[in-house]
């Protein structure tokens, strides 16, 4: 933390101009707070000057708050790191002060602002955990532990990335760990000016690889927007000085068209009687970069967006009915994100209104509570283990096995603990870590029991299948999606409802394949670790020979008493049909297998032989096409038939013999059966099969479709007759 301080005064990312910069108080003076610093601690009746922004800061949030753990924090902090000093010359205790401060401004209460003012002593100076736990307790000891950097003597080059795991495992028990990081971050990056360029390089990529998709997933948009803002002038300077270019020139425009549509907003609401904020949300250097590149040449309201801040939800959306009324509303920009809230605590409702000169604004109405949330995300949302008298124990909140309970944690980061626990080395979690953060939208599907799953957008059945079931979802054999049999590969979409079809047989195993459709990180390491402890050399025998994976299903042909048909020739064994022309051959038709007592028609063929067709089958549309002559076929006294069905079903082992047995549990003979290989875990299996008598038909049909895995049966229909 404190090798990346430097120079403010050299701040690669400069402050937009005045008339666009964010409103809020003025940033930490440090030269005078390292003059202050360098007077030493004060009485106990009175607060060190140093920290009174800090106390003038916390208490704009919390009037009651207890100041006297932050002057003991001061106090340690100033004292623990006196004599050493930043890049830049300041004494170092300005880098905790300003770290805090940031805090404060957010409103984070008094336990993680005495954490902040102590999150380097452990790591930079002689001051230990148990001594942080003894004058601070249990609750400052765990934040503190938790953005303490490993030392690189031990682990080398994995330091940060296991220093960054140690963070999240400790941020899945306290989000206020990171809350610490994400503003210690911050001031680092505000300060990055005169490190060398390749270290500012990759500092900022790290920033905007990691702590920018954390700031984003916890809802802090005050540090992730200012983060973005200082990655982006360093990665992309002359895109970052182009859009300074585009700031200042609005600025210096005679006329404001968003500053015109805000004043129209206000008389709107102020007929209606709603009272509302109306306020002007200047762009950041980065959102306005995304506009200029979607829509080319921007227009004045591009600028910014309009923020209507009420008390009460019922408001805002009494606020949007007049506007969508009163002004001309761009419905295609409409959002709701109060009853349904992004996963990162953001509500609001997102509108656009347009004037006759084109020009449109977009509008952001939201409560006040709800603002504070879009800015401070869970840094606002104070102490998540503050419980009641009697079921505070030793300071801290925790379950029957000792973990702390954290209402806060969110769904996404639960998923992440997980699967960190089963990355086996430091490489592998750093880049998972990169690209499952990089996965920035996420979606919600819904279990038949009306139970929901959050996963990242594109994610797969496979990756609900892991979600879901753990490891347990080896033995998924094939999903529903909104009721409908669906392949595993099957991409979700947000609201879909998900039941994930598990397989019997304690055998079953996940596919290689599914490698290729597994979007999280739990699923593919899963799979992966499964793959690696169950290798199978038949098919590395056949990938070497063949130069690709082996078929795991082979056609299989057994060997019966009776030689395979043909497609086209089948014979009717058994089934009399009853032609009138006495003389021919009759033969029931391959493509569409016609039984007792299905609607038959027949057409003449070479030899003399008549072919008999079910009335719907596709060949007798093309024969009647070809001027074919129909010839009256029907159903003679008959018992024994043959007829072809098409199982479909999901690969799993054993598939191939429950399938045999349950045809012959009905007391039918297979003539012929052939098994497809699979694709996308779907497997086809035709069987021929000799049937007692024709009624028999749907219980044989029933039958099959109860083995688990199979998810259709019907009669076969030749494909190369239905092309036509």
């Amino acid at each position: 933390m404190s090798a990346e301080a430097t120079n403010p005064a050299v701040s690669p990312a400069p402050a937009p101009p005045p008339a666009h910069r964010r409103k809020g108080r003025p940033r930490i003076d440090l030269r005078r707070l390292g003059r202050a610093a360098l007077l030493g601690p004060t009485t106990r009746d009175r607060l060190p000057d140093a920290i009174s922004h800090v106390a003038e800061a916390h208490r704009a949030h919390h009037p009651d708050a207890d100041l006297e753990p932050l002057r003991r924090a001061y106090v340690l902090a100033e004292s623990s790191h006196r004599g050493q000093m930043r890049k830049s010359g300041e004494p170092y205790i300005t880098h905790p002060l300003a770290v805090t401060l940031i805090l404060a401004e957010l409103g984070a209460e008094t336990t993680t602002l005495t954490a902040s003012l102590l999150h380097d002593t452990v790591e930079d100076t002689d001051v230990t955990l148990d001594q942080v736990r003894e004058e601070f307790g249990e609750e400052v000891c765990f934040i503190v532990d938790g953005v303490t950097k490993l030392e690189k003597v031990d682990y080398g080059a994995a330091a940060e990335p296991e220093t960054f795991r140690k963070m999240l495992v400790a941020t899945g028990n306290d989000v206020r760990v990171m809350s610490i990081k994400l503003a210690d971050r911050l001031h680092n990056m505000r300060t990055l000016g005169v490190m060398r360029p390749e270290k500012q390089e990759r500092i900022a990529k790290v920033t905007r690889d990691v702590l920018i998709p954390l700031a984003e997933r916890l809802g802090v948009q005050a540090l992730k927007t200012e983060l973005e803002d200082l990655v982006f002038a360093i990665l992309h300077p002359e895109e970052y000085a182009h859009t300074r270019e585009l700031i200042a020139d609005n600025a210096a425009q005679d006329t404001d068209p968003l500053a015109e549509i805000a004043d129209e907003v206000r008389g709107v609401l102020r007929e209606a009687g709603i009272q509302a904020e109306v306020l002007i949300r200047p762009r950041h250097f980065v959102s306005l970069h995304r506009v200029s590149r979607k829509r080319g040449r921007l227009r004045g309201t591009d600028f910014g967006r309009i923020l209507v801040l009420v008390g009460e939800d019922a408001d805002c959306y009494a606020v949007l009915g007049e506007l969508h009324t009163c002004l001309t509303p761009v419905v295609s920009e409409f959002k709701d994100f109060i009853a349904v809230p992004k996963f990162n605590l953001y509500q609001s409702l997102h509108t656009a209104v347009a004037r006759g000169d084109g020009q449109v604004a977009e509008v952001l109405i939201r409560t006040h509570r709800m603002h504070k949330a879009a800015e401070a995300g869970v840094v606002a949302l104070g102490n998540p283990y503050a419980t009641s008298a009697e079921e505070q124990t030793d300071g801290r909140r925790t379950d029957g096995e000792g973990e702390r309970i954290d209402p806060t944690r969110p769904g996404w980061l639960s998923r992440l603990l997980d699967w960190q626990e089963a990355a086996p080395d430091a490489d592998m979690f750093w880049s998972t870590l990169r690209e499952d953060l990089a996965q920035d939208r996420e979606i919600t599907v819904f279990r038949p029991d009306g139970g929901t799953l959050g996963l990242p957008e594109g994610a797969s059945c496979v990756d609900a299948a892991y979600a879901q079931y753990g490891e347990d979802a080896h033995a998924c054999i094939g999903a529903r999606v909104n009721g409908r049999l669906a392949t595993l590969s099957t991409v979700l979409k947000d609201g879909d409802t998900v039941q994930l079809l598990m397989g019997q047989d304690p055998a079953s195993e996940p596919s290689r394949e599914w490698l290729e459709h597994a979007h999280t990180p739990a699923a593919r390491i899963a799979i992966q670790r499964w793959l690696a402890t169950h290798p199978s050399p038949a098919a590395d025998a056949q990938d070497e020979r063949d130069g690709g994976p082996k078929d795991e299903t082979p056609t299989l042909r057994p060997a019966l008493d009776e030689p395979a048909a043909e497609p086209d020739t089948v014979g009717a064994a058994g089934a009399v049909v009853v032609a009138d022309r006495p003389e021919a051959t009759v033969r029931l038709a391959g493509c569409c297998t016609p039984v007792p007592p299905d609607e038959v028609t027949g057409f003449a063929v070479r030899g003399g032989v008549v072919t008999v067709h079910r009335v719907e089958c596709a060949a007798v549309t093309r024969m009647k096409g070809l001027g074919r002559p129909e010839i009256d076929v029907r159903w003679g006294d008959t018992t024994e038939f043959r007829v072809t069905l098409v199982a479909e079903s999901f690969q799993r082992p054993h598939l191939l013999a429950d399938l045999t047995e349950a045809i012959a549990l009905e007391g039918v003979d297979i003539v012929t059966a052939t098994v497809e290989p699979p694709t996308q875990q779907r497997v086809r299996h035709t069987y021929t099969l000799q049937l007692p008598d024709a009624a028999h038909l749907p219980a044989l049909m029933r039958a099959m479709r109860n083995v688990p895995g199979v998810y259709d049966v019907g009669r076969a229909q030749h494909q190369t007759v239905a092309a036509h």
